[in-house]
Order: structure tokens, then C-alpha cells, then sequence
């Protein structure tokens, strides 16, 4: 049975070609270690300049992008598109082989429509409900490395625009994965002085939800860390470009959630 290490990269980090260079340089190093990997990404940034490109208003609430039908055009084509094959032409380049693939492949992540906040329609946006391994394990087993745009399949054959994070949190449960890896342009968790909390459990990590004391992106990606782990993936590591390296590579850097 294989073992498995999922690793997320953020849209910000991807819009970096240093620094997107550096992580794919530590993914190849960990594939050529002998790490099974899995690479899932999102892409917002790349998305908001494709709308603003072709004159499409970006519109949001509560975090989430309203993604009506001509926006879910564009998310579908920058993420199953020019960023997945970007991905996977660049790690060809280091000598990686990988395949891209997206969510409603062979049902690789499937979703619910996600209801209203206050009063608000989101339109084709989802809220992950469950992930399949099947197709990255048939594409790992041929040696290649599986990278998943976050685009999921809902409901009557449709396609819905969801959570990168929510997306690598339910692919690693899926696959039963021992790590997973947010790679991102922030350090990792940080405290009330601006420090990297090195070490949390899932149960503190709930309680800084509950009580409110992180706030921004760093919510649903928080959330995402803590299902990872209730759902039986060994550990969850938020590492930030410093600490890409050690993270893949070693286990070290950032802030590592363990179950307690």
C-alpha cells in the first residue's frame, strides 16, 4: 500500500516564479527521493486577471467568488487549463513526469452547491462532500505524478468551482495520505506576536476557530488542516517559502497539526 503526501499549492505562491520554482524544485527532490506525491492547486489570482481581461466583474461574499456562467468559464479554463499544464509542463522540465487532471475526472472530487449566506447566491460554486483516489493511483502507478485542478463535479453532470484547500483535504483522506502539505507565501499559523506556531492539535487548532483568533484566508485553510486530520491523514503541515524544503523534505517547517 502505498504512502501517500499530498501537497497543495496556493494561488499567491503560484503567480511567484521564484518562488514557484523553489517548490517545484522540492517536489522533484521529494519525487526522486521516493515520495508518492499528489500536487492539487487552485489559481485565484490568475483567474482575476483573466476576468478583468475579458471585462467580467469579480464579485465576492464572505470569502467565496459568486462564479455565475460566464465566470465559471474562466475558472474552469485557468485552472483545468493554462495553470494545471503549466504545472505539469514545468515539472516535466525538471524531470518529473506528471498528468493533469481536474476534480470531475472519473468523479476525483465531487461537491454539493454551497447554500446562501445572508441571502447571497454563490451560483456554480461547491462545497466538497467527496473525493475519489482512483485516477491518481492509476496515474501513479504508471510513475507519473497526478496534479488536480480544484474544479469538482456536482450535481446532473454539472461543474462547480470550489476550495483548493478543501479540495487536498478531502483527495488526502481519500488516499488515506500520511501527510499533507500546504505550501504557501505565509510561514505558517501564526500567534498573537507575528510568530510561526511550530506545533498544534486539531482540537486547539478548533478552538481558535470557535473563539475567533485567526481570521482571513487562513479560516478555511485552518478548517481545511483540522477535517484533514479527523478524517485520519497523520499530519498537516502549513510551511510557508522559507520552509518548503525542510517541509518536503525532512518534516520540518512551518506548523505541523497532529490529531493531539
Amino acid at each position: 500500500m502505498k504512502s501517500w503526501t499530498v501537497v497543495k499549492l496556493g494561488g499567491s505562491l503560484l503567480e511567484n516564479p521564484v518562488t514557484r520554482a523553489r517548490a517545484l524544485a522540492s517536489l522533484a527532490a521529494a519525487k526522486e527521493s521516493g515520495e508518492n506525491l499528489v500536487i492539487v492547486h487552485g489559481g485565484g489570482k490568475r483567474i482575476d486577471a483573466a476576468l478583468a481581461k475579458m471585462g467580467i466583474e469579480k464579485k465576492t461574499h464572505a470569502g467565496l467568488r459568486i462564479t455565475d456562467d460566464a465566470t465559471l468559464d474562466v475558472v474552469v479554463s485557468v485552472l483545468a487549463g493554462s495553470v494545471n499544464k503549466l504545472l505539469v509542463a514545468e515539472l516535466g522540465a525538471l524531470g518529473i513526469p506528471a498528468a493533469g487532471i481536474s476534480g470531475p475526472d472519473a468523479a476525483t472530487l465531487e461537491a454539493e452547491p454551497h447554500p446562501p449566506i445572508d441571502g447571497v447566491q454563490f451560483g456554480h460554486v461547491g462545497r466538497v462532500a467527496r473525493a475519489s483516489g482512483m485516477l491518481i493511483e492509476a496515474i501513479a502507478s504508471r510513475g507519473l505524478v497526478p496534479v488536480v485542478a480544484s474544479i469538482a463535479l456536482g450535481p446532473d453532470a454539472t461543474l462547480l468551482n470550489v476550495n483548493a484547500d478543501a479540495a487536498a483535504s478531502a483527495i488526502a483522506v481519500a488516499l488515506g495520505a500520511r501527510r499533507l502539505l500546504f505550501l504557501t507565501d505565509v510561514p505558517g499559523l501564526l500567534d498573537d506576536k507575528g510568530r510561526v506556531i511550530e506545533s498544534i492539535s486539531a482540537d486547539c487548532a478548533e478552538q481558535l476557530l470557535e473563539f475567533r483568533v485567526v481570521s482571513g484566508g487562513i479560516v478555511p485553510k485552518l478548517r481545511s488542516c483540522i477535517d484533514a486530520i479527523h478524517g485520519g491523514v497523520g499530519e498537516v503541515v502549513i510551511a510557508g517559502p522559507d520552509g518548503h524544503e525542510n517541509a518536503l523534505n525532512v518534516g520540518m517547517g512551518g506548523t505541523r497539526l497532529v490529531a493531539a
